[in-house]
């Protein structure tokens, strides 16, 4: 069994040789760690020193529109995250996104046809996710369509953040989740 730095090694070697040549952009010294899933990588572009973990799930879905997803440099992401696109989401650099969250700019309307499984509807909606500087995401968190969050702002483990703009230094708990305060940002 390989250890972590041979893995990581090894997921280096596929960006510079798959990945820079199937993302819109793949920066330097960027990994992904064995993924579950990824669509649309040609809407997709990741900066540098970018350090994805295992399990990513990740999907730029090119329906009536062209998405645009990107993530920053030095950003971190842990194990098992899900990231869908089908309008615009971006994370910004130097952001660390903790194990098992959800960050998606789109949902599945529960209010559609009669017969059509709700998992297969898509909302129609253009939508956008804003994840700003140097934001931590805490573990099973949530970031949903039209979130905008400033620089630097926390959420805390399990929070849900729905629509709205959260300011620069925002810590959000709960869900869903309201401004517990502001740092110093």
């Amino acid at each position: 069994m390989m250890g972590y730095r041979s893995r990581k090694a090894v997921a280096k070697l596929v960006g510079i040789l798959w990945h820079r040549h199937r993302f819109l952009a793949f920066g330097r010294g960027s990994f992904i760690l064995n993924p579950i899933g990824i669509v649309g990588e040609k809407y997709i572009a990741i900066g540098s020193n970018v350090r994805i973990r295992d399990h990513l799930r990740i999907e730029a879905l090119d329906a009536k529109r062209k998405p645009t997803l990107s993530i920053g440099n030095n950003t971190n992401i842990e194990q098992n995250v899900h990231i869908i696109c089908s309008s615009q989401l971006q994370i910004g650099k130097d952001c660390s996104i903790t194990a098992n969250c959800c960050i998606t700019d789109t949902s599945h309307p529960f209010d559609g046809p009669d017969g059509t499984k709700i998992g297969d509807r898509l909302n129609d909606e253009p939508a956008e996710v804003i994840i700003g500087d140097g934001c931590f995401i805490g573990v099973a968190a949530s970031i949903l369509p039209n979130a905008r969050l400033g620089k630097r702002c926390i959420v805390g483990s399990h929070a849900v953040v729905v629509a709205g703009y959260y300011p620069d230094g925002s810590v959000l708990v709960g869900s869903p989740a309201r401004i517990l305060r502001r740092t110093g940002a």
